[in-house]
């Protein structure tokens, strides 16, 4: 009997530090801006507004634990939806998160740059940051790995400026007094403490933009390392961000603050260190955002490419170059980021406005995928658990952190559909592409009759084509189950995959204990569905990861179009060393 060939030597994966600094950069940079967005909204209750948002976050921090313990994929809320409910809710969630990478590379690059120019008064801000965006597009075509050290230094010398920015302030405050502290925390709220502090919250609630990145590339990271990422984010969001509000509040008029919103920590270090730590805050700053760019470059990346091998977007994103990454991804991503740059004129709350909208509809469908997760996917294995009361608070949270940055930016709105509504016109049309062609084949029939030979052409190709997308054959790997879940079975594939070929497979050691039922389901399927190909195989082995490859590779058939029943504490193996094989039932 022929061995099968060893598996091929693993990959190598992204330990805590890297971890942490890819998605840090992100989370970590938003104190450079959002601290000025929460004192312009909440006044003087600015800290309070970040210490909230904090607090949201906790929450989130054990829902995205669960989630990703539970199905261990790329994807984020794209992945948690496509494993609980149909494709096209997955495929929302997918361009809402897209939106937001967008968002989040050019309002990071752009402010990278405000930072510059604070320092050289003469660098062209607008072409400046288009070519930042197109450095980190080459840097991430380059390799994670190697984008993984840049990240590395970038959050090292981030968090040793901000400690220093922190010490030279307090030295500062110390020296001259608390006096500026005291009068701008009694300074009058115009509009009351309830609108400050409502409106101060949606506002801040851009600085936890980032968290959701960890969960678009888990797959390079190491065991155990996702949610330590979690945790370290979420320390640095509710010890940094007020502690940078209350210093703003230390040595600048609250009258001032929205004067130095695009360089707000510069202006801190001028004021408490001289020009040697604005210069040095501005560099830091420089570097830092264009971490949280190359963040946004690395996570679309992850999610573009599982939603391609999911056949929701085109098959050509998956060209690879010599380096083995997928650069038609990048640069189209690239592309639309420029776009958005262009459209809003590089206009801080414009960017805000449209990375806030797309990010917290995001958090909020992230949320409840670990809600459908509970419910549907009880059984599934999973290293901690998120409570109801914690879910609940945090949708209600996010949804009215959403409902008011939707009042304060009404003009971002458009914005904010001028790219979501393509991006879902693209997975729809998708999703839907063998309906369209059958409706191209039925129109090119009707108009045959005039044109047969010029025609004749063209309705074998689409023939050819629905063909082509039908004959993608899909494997259901049964452990006996009834007839009913089976049923369920047929109806998944029936709408949400594009196949007329069923292969339902029993791994067994012990043929004869086959039950003689359930070759009668099979036949009875086959009978009920006569457009589907039901093929029923006994299979001898164990079910694990080795078995899974051997069968893709001898039946040319990837491990995503695998399928299994939710399975319980008894499955040896996580969904991640199966491969992709996918939870349907």
């Amino acid at each position: 009997m022929k061995q099968p060939a060893p598996p091929p030597p693993p990959a190598h994966k992204l330990g805590q530090l890297a971890s942490t600094a890819i998605c840090g950069n992100d989370i970590t940079s938003s104190c450079l801006y959002v601290s000025a967005l929460a004192l312009i909204y909440a006044g003087r209750w600015g800290p309070l507004a970040l210490l909230l948002v904090a607090g949201v976050l906790y929450f989130y921090r054990a829902i995205y634990a669960e989630v990703v313990g539970a199905l261990p994929l790329n994807g984020g809320a794209y992945n948690a939806l496509l494993n609980t409910t149909s494709k096209f809710r997955a495929s929302v969630a997918a361009c809402l998160t897209i939106l937001s990478y967008m968002a989040t590379a050019v309002l990071s690059a752009n402010e990278a740059i405000h930072y510059v120019h604070s320092s050289i008064p003469g660098t062209p801000v607008m072409w400046a940051t288009v070519a930042l965006l197109a450095l980190f597009a080459g840097l991430t075509i380059w390799g994670i790995s190697e984008s993984a050290v840049v990240a590395v230094g970038i959050f090292i010398l981030h968090m040793a400026s901000l400690l220093l920015l922190l010490g030279v302030g307090l030295v500062y405050v110390f020296a001259h007094g608390p006096s500026l502290l005291w009068a701008n925390l009694t300074t009058p709220d115009p509009d009351g403490f309830g609108r400050a502090i409502f409106f101060g919250f949606c506002a801040a609630m851009l600085g936890i933009s980032g968290f959701e990145s960890s969960a678009n590339f888990v797959e390079e990271q190491a065991d155990g390392v996702f949610p330590k990422t979690l945790r370290n984010m979420w320390l640095a969001v509710s010890i940094l961000n007020p502690a940078m509000a209350m210093l703003a509040m230390a040595v600048i008029p609250l009258g001032e603050v929205e004067l130095h919103k695009n360089a707000l920590l510069a202006e801190i270090g001028t004021q408490t260190g001289g020009p040697w730590l604005k210069s040095l805050i501005s560099v830091d700053a420089a570097f830092v955002l264009s971490g949280a760019v190359l963040t946004s470059f690395v996570g679309v990346n992850g999610l573009v490419r599982r939603m391609t091998l999911d056949r929701c977007l085109p098959q050509q994103l998956l060209t690879t170059n010599r380096r083995g990454t997928t650069h038609r991804i990048l640069i189209t991503f690239l592309l639309l980021t420029v776009s958005v740059l262009w459209i809003t004129g590089g206009e801080l709350e414009s960017l805000a406005g449209v990375y806030t909208l797309s990010f917290l509809s995001v958090m909020i469908l992230f949320a409840f995928g670990n809600i459908l997760l509970k419910v549907r996917r009880g059984a599934l294995p999973r290293p901690t658990r998120a409570s109801w009361i914690a879910v609940i608070l945090a949708i209600v949270a996010t949804g009215a952190a959403l409902t008011g940055n939707a009042i304060l930016k009404p003009k971002q709105l458009g914005v904010f559909f001028w790219y979501f509504v393509p991006a879902l016109l693209v997975v729809v049309i998708m999703l839907g592409r063998l309906s369209l062609l059958q409706l191209c084949l039925h129109l090119v029939r009707s108009m045959i009759r005039g044109l047969v030979r010029p025609l004749t052409l063209m309705v074998s190709s689409v023939h050819e084509k629905i063909e082509r997308i039908q004959s993608q054959q899909v494997v259901f790997f049964t452990r006996g189950d009834n007839i009913a879940n089976l049923n369920r079975v047929m109806l998944y594939i029936e709408r949400n995959e594009h196949t007329n070929r069923l292969k339902v497979v029993h791994v067994t050691n012990e043929p004869e204990s086959i039950p003689e039922k359930l070759r009668q389901d099979i036949q009875f399927l086959n009978e009920a569905y006569p457009e589907v190909d039901v093929e029923f195989v006994v299979q001898p082995g164990r079910f694990g990861p080795a078995l899974i490859q051997e069968l893709s590779k001898a039946w040319g058939i990837p491990p995503n179009f695998m399928f299994i029943g939710c399975p319980g504490d008894g499955l040896p193996h996580s969904l991640a060393e199966l491969g992709g094989v996918r939870v349907i039932i």
